[in-house]
Parts: structure tokens; sequence; C-alpha cells
């Protein structure tokens, strides 16, 4: 498969120390995932398979990170991914190793058709009762209400959770009053991160 000039250039812009590891680590998932893809996800490298992320990789400032979707989180390492904090080729587990880890991720996505085995039938979110105080503030403000109104059940829930989990009455206070504002404004609860 044709490679990502986005990966190239990511690559490129890397430190000195990062560009041989990312280098290395992109050539070994092409040599052991036949016709493996490429692809920028979340600002990083990724490679796919069949669509499906199969493994990533990033550069920081003093460290490099890569990662095999579905085969381990984060542990114990003080790094992104499961190999930790990467400064050079000598830091990355042995290509054998990789390799193996690799075909695992290829294989899984090969016989579940996604990387990570995902529970077929979540549960359904309870509905969360409005509290009083919430409802009173509402009341009291009849564009919150609208807006509130015309939510869908998981947007009522983002705010009603929000409200109700504060530990402290001010704290309630404060994300009751917060929540009416932005309701007001026909604001859902996470608008500052909607683009």
């Amino acid at each position: 498969m044709a490679r990502d000039p986005r990966i190239d250039a990511y690559i490129d812009k890397a430190g000195d120390f990062a560009q041989p590891v990312l280098r290395h680590f992109r050539e070994l998932v092409h040599a052991t995932v036949d016709g493996a893809g490429e692809a920028v996800k979340w600002g990083m490298p990724h490679f796919t398979h069949k669509g499906k992320n199969i493994a990533g990789m990033a550069a920081f400032k003093a460290h490099c990170a890569v990662m095999i979707h579905g085969a381990g989180r984060q542990s114990d390492n003080d790094g992104m991914g499961q190999f930790g904090k990467i400064s050079s080729l000598d830091d990355l587990p042995a290509d054998a190793e990789l390799a193996a880890k690799l075909v695992a991720a290829r294989t899984r996505i090969d016989e579940s058709g996604s990387a990570v085995k995902r529970p077929s039938n979540p549960k359904p979110k309870t509905d969360i009762a409005v509290p009083q105080d919430f409802a009173a503030a509402l009341r009291d403000n009849p564009a919150a209400q609208a807006t509130f109104d015309g939510f869908p059940p998981s947007q009522r829930r983002e705010y009603l959770e929000w409200v109700t989990e504060a530990k402290q009455d001010a704290t309630r206070a404060k994300r009751l009053a917060t929540a009416v504002e932005w309701m007001a404004e026909g604001k859902r609860r996470n608008w500052k991160y909607e683009r």
C-alpha cells in the first residue's frame, strides 16, 4: 500500500533521536503486516489493517512511543503506549516481540473485525431523575428549559451527571448555575470541545 506523505513529514519534524525509531517501527509494520495502510489519527501516525487501527507511534520532546492496538494498555511505565518512553533504537523491544504482537493484532482483526473485542450488548444507561433544584432553575429560565427539553436523553444525562456528581454543595450550586447559563445559550454540556 502507498505510504502516507504526512507520516514522512511527521518523522522529518521529529527530533534526531526519534527519527530512527519511527522509521524502524514503520518498516517493521510494513514487513510484518502485508498491505498495511497508513493514516494520521489523533495527530499521530497510525497503521491499519482492513481499515482498522493496528499500531501507532508518536514523537515527543525527549522520547517517542509505539503502541500496538489490542496488545495491552499502558502499565506502570511513564510513557504513552505499552513499551514506555523510547529515546533510541536500543529502547525498542526486539523485532521478534514487536512482530509477534503485530501478527496477533492482525489476527484479531481478521477473526473479529476489530483490533479489540468490544462487548456486543452494552447495558443501556438508566435515566437520571431531574433533582428539584435543577428543575426549579430550569423553570426560572425558559430558554434553558426549552434547550434542555429539546436535548436527546444522552445530552440531558451529561448535564444531570455533571451537576449531581458534585461532592460539595458549593460546587453543585456553581455547576447548576453554569449549566443553566449554557443551556440558555443553546449549548451542550461539552460545547467547548465541539468544532
